[in-house]
């Protein structure tokens, strides 16, 4: 039996031991959280490592670190990094959407406003939403799920809304950052469609072989700034490459391996809430009453949409069970 054919909405595994995703759990989503807070530090310890490096290769360190610590991980347990010959078209597939979502981003961050190019690259969760309900056997797009997903949205935009008009941004720039945007949510879902067939580590060196040739490779041709080894740099660098590109990358993919890819993503429209608080603690940024409006819309979104996606799950295992007792 296939995990693409089946969709057990009680069991974590099929009888062939490939991983079934399950909705999210209490537990699941306060980790969901708790890594989206990470996340929301990331632009914060590349803003603190701009004053020593110059952008594309700060880049390129951090995936270098974050491949150190795959490379680690794979060891600790054992996995291999050797991709065998039928990984090969699913590794190539992913190599080339995060190469085209790399590229429409930095693209398109260079022809908008900072305040553009975040909320519309936050709309990555819609667009999950959207692939998943045809990808991903039971994660399905209903009404309810998109009314509160689109409430958490505009939370988002509230809380870079101070910063929105100016008059910088181009269309062609918020055209870019919305390929992106559906690039990021291709890619997640179809990182978690790979990972029940694909280990883990051969997927996410695949990220980082991707990330450093581009990153550190336009690094050297178009950049001629120096950079100084300082503190504030290597906790930069500490923080992008082991926390997020190592440890986040490897539990995010986890919990896409393990869950309804559409709930995980979800929860990522909180990272610009936790980015303007944590802005706020390390660098003193000011926070306006935006922000606590954001939270407030955010909050109610995600928890209309979660119970929406529980209310579906419990019907589905009902159904399931009349199907099974007839």
């Amino acid at each position: 039996m296939s995990v693409e054919r089946s969709d057990p909405p009680t069991s974590a595994a099929t009888p062939d031991g490939l991983t079934v995703r399950r909705p999210l759990t209490p537990g699941a989503t306060g980790f969901a959280l708790f890594l989206a807070a990470l996340w929301g530090g990331n632009p914060v310890a590349i803003k603190a490592g701009l004053d020593d490096a110059p952008p594309l290769r700060l880049a390129g360190y951090r995936f270098i670190a974050g491949g150190i610590v795959t490379i680690a991980w794979a060891l600790a347990t054992k996995q291999s990094l050797m991709p065998r010959r039928r990984d090969l078209p699913a590794l190539a597939g992913l190599a080339v959407l995060f190469a085209a979502q790399i590229a429409l981003m930095n693209i398109g961050q260079d022809q908008t406003t900072a305040s553009h190019a975040s909320v519309i690259g936050q709309t990555f969760p819609l667009w999950t939403g959207v692939v998943a309900h045809f990808a991903v056997p039971g994660d399905r797009l209903t009404p309810a799920r998109v009314l509160g997903t689109l409430v958490a949205y505009a939370g988002v935009v509230l809380v870079v809304a101070r910063d929105f008009g100016n008059p910088e941004a181009t269309l062609l720039g918020d055209a870019l950052m919305v390929g992106s945007a559906a690039l990021l949510g291709s890619r997640l879902v179809y990182t978690s469609v790979a990972s029940q067939h694909v280990e883990m580590p051969k997927l996410l060196m695949t990220q980082v072989v991707v990330g450093v040739v581009v990153f550190l490779g336009l690094g050297a041709t178009i950049e001629d700034d120096p950079w100084r080894l300082t503190g504030p740099l290597a906790l930069s660098i500490f923080y992008q490459g082991f926390v997020i590109a190592g440890f986040g990358f490897i539990a995010n993919m986890w919990m896409l391996k393990h869950y309804m890819p559409s709930g995980v993503t979800a929860l990522s429209l909180t990272t610009p809430v936790w980015g303007v608080v944590i802005a706020h603690f390390v660098l003193g940024d000011a926070l306006g009453p935006s922000l606590f409006a954001g939270v407030g819309l955010v909050v109610a979104g995600m928890s209309y949409a979660h119970l929406a996606t529980v209310r579906q799950q419990r019907r589905a295992l009902r159904e399931a069970r009349e199907d099974a007792s007839t």
